[in-house]
């Protein structure tokens, strides 16, 4: 079985912290990292937990970051930011009376391992951990340690922060981009936020072992204003919201971003082949998914050059076009 695993979706009883630590142990032996199986159990079962009492529905669970440095995240749909260990907690002192709106008892003694002991122990059980925040909710992960401590790992937040602003005064370049197929390009605003969270939690706990991610975080963290803003995302939502399939969508670029979003081709087509490697843990791009986004970037591209357009419709039953110029894998992440 490929190590590079889509999330488990748990459900909303107790019995997902079993479910969690199963799965998430099972992947550990698989890569061969027995070592980090008792930390990453201890520590899944309190994120699970936290997630079942105070987080919101879909709860998931998954492994990312490398083979050698695995990390383990809890996403829910909650944007409230959680208690750090040297922060008051406003649960302090529960009861068992929050246990009330779980559903079932099946996997309890689960749910009472950790229950009220706060984050604190997922920091004794890591080398690293924080919580990644965003629009569809918040990423709680930790990256096990090889046994449980008695010194706790500080904790970091990340993802609060705005979009990044326009650079200088320069008017960009509108255009449209017409019968955008709405689902294929939100799947690609989705993936691009994952990528860009795997890179950035991979420098902020791994820097010296991986440097280019730093470099690869700063990238794509310069990408954020023109993805969010400047490439129609809000308006690709109301379209979905109002049940339309394809949509024209009103985009503006800046010289500075022309170069970006073609260094984003490229880094992308690198992602995927970490993936398929199996250096990075995430799930690399579909054909389609490479299809699709290859030709929304080049038409962007294309339109603001002063070409003509070229219709997705007229080339969405091609295969994928295989990575042009791509890096040797060899020279990446480490």
């Amino acid at each position: 079985m490929t190590l590079n695993r889509p999330a488990l979706a748990l459900g909303n009883g107790p019995r997902g912290v079993h479910d969690a630590r199963r799965w998430i142990a099972g992947g550990l032996r698989e890569m061969g990292r027995e070592d980090l199986v008792e930390a990453a159990e201890i520590g899944t079962s309190e994120l699970v937990t936290n997630a079942l009492l105070h987080g919101e529905a879909p709860i998931s669970v998954t492994l990312g970051g490398t083979p050698e440095h695995p990390r383990v995240e809890v996403r829910d749909a909650s944007r409230e930011r959680p208690v750090l260990p040297t922060e008051p907690d406003p649960a302090a002192g529960h009861d068992s009376a929050g246990l009330d709106g779980l559903e079932g008892l099946d996997g309890l003694d689960d749910v009472l391992l950790t229950f009220g002991r706060g984050l604190g122990i997922v920091a004794r059980a890591a080398q690293a951990w924080g919580a990644d925040i965003d629009e569809d909710g918040k990423v709680v992960w930790f990256t096990p340690a090889a046994e449980i401590g008695e010194e706790e790992a500080v904790g970091t937040i990340t993802g609060e922060s705005g979009p990044s602003p326009a650079s200088g005064d320069e008017q960009p370049t509108e255009l449209v981009v017409e019968q955008v197929p709405v689902a294929a390009y939100l799947s690609f605003q989705r993936h691009y936020r994952e990528l860009r969270r795997e890179v950035r939690l991979l420098a902020l706990a791994h820097e010296q072992e991986y440097p280019l991610a730093k470099t690869l975080s700063d990238l794509f963290g310069s990408l954020e204003r023109v993805l969010r803003d400047d490439l129609g995302a809000d308006q690709a939502e109301r379209a979905r919201a109002q049940g339309r399939p394809t949509t024209d969508l009103r985009v503006r670029l800046r010289k500075d971003d022309e170069r970006r979003l073609e260094r984003l081709s490229e880094l992308l087509d690198l992602a995927d082949a970490f993936c398929r490697e199996e250096r990075l843990l995430s799930v690399a791009r579909t054909p389609e998914q490479e299809s699709f986004q290859r030709w929304f970037l080049a038409e962007v591209l294309r339109q603001a050059a002063g070409e003509g357009a070229v219709a997705w419709e007229t080339i969405a039953s091609r295969p994928a076009a295989g990575p042009q110029g791509l890096p040797s894998a060899r020279s990446s992440v480490s």
